[in-house]
């Protein structure tokens, strides 16, 4: 499934959780890092107003679908993917690392929450080793020296695996820089799923979840913040469903 974005073009690349775990194994075990971004419709709002996020989505080795209109989308367009939303990549992606013997280091969010996320993980994935957690300050810039000062701890750490959570744009521009400046870690930019598993942020509950009514229960218990959100998404998506249209037509020739 593709997106083009100011003349730019975003691909899902890895369709379904199986390659996800194998590409990412791929490249804990050759010591490769990488930078892994999942879309969704807010995503495709903030790329189509900044540039800096378009940069780092440029530099994104790997891209899953976040959100069920993208996977949606993907049918309409013939191009199937899977549903890989940030915050359930965690498990999945810390027991590849544990069984590879690859620590894995946290960033974002608040001391607090990260180390309750390390203890409910390592208690939840045995042999799971967290490395380092670091949480930035308000007003972090993951372009300034702080950001770059904490990207070498990271990689100082000895962590294979770094899962980012600071919000889009704000993890997938950190994440893209780890690529120049700690080479042989793999970033996950996973939003709230730390905060999550910590207890400090309160996720949907599971039958919103698949009814696919997660964006409703999120509106509604932050409407101030969540509903400007969504209906700058819903604005986009009738031309991203005639896109999806064409590149099915296209496909179909």
């Amino acid at each position: 499934m593709q997106f083009t974005i100011k003349s730019q073009t975003i691909s899902v690349n890895v369709p379904t959780w199986d390659a996800l775990e194998a590409r990412v194994q791929e490249r804990l075990l050759d010591r490769e890092g990488f930078s892994l971004a999942t879309i969704n419709l807010d995503h495709l709002v903030k790329l189509n107003r900044y540039s800096e996020f378009r940069d780092a989505y440029a530099l994104q080795d790997f891209v899953v679908a976040d959100g069920n209109p993208i996977v949606w989308m993907s049918r309409l367009a013939n191009q199937p993917v899977q549903l890989i939303p940030g915050s359930d990549a965690i498990l999945p992606l810390a027991r590849v690392a544990a069984r590879n013997q690859v620590s894995v280091a946290f960033v974002g969010s608040t001391d607090e929450s990260l180390l309750a996320a390390k203890i409910f993980l390592e208690r939840r994935v045995p042999g799971l080793q967290v490395a380092t957690c670091l949480s930035p300050p308000m007003g972090f810039d993951p372009l300034g020296p702080a950001a770059e000062r904490m990207l070498r701890q990271v990689a100082a750490s000895g962590a294979g695996l770094c899962f980012v959570a600071l919000g889009a744009p704000k993890q997938e521009i950190l994440s893209a820089r780890g690529r120049l400046i700690a080479p042989s870690v793999g970033f996950a930019s996973i939003g709230a799923g730390l905060d999550f598993f910590a207890g400090s942020q309160k996720r949907a509950p599971e039958w919103a979840r698949r009814y696919a009514l997660e964006w409703l229960w999120r509106m509604l218990s932050n409407p101030r913040r969540m509903t400007w959100r969504y209906l700058k998404c819903f604005l986009i998506l009738p031309g991203q469903v005639v896109h999806a249209l064409s590149l099915r037509s296209h496909n179909e020739r």
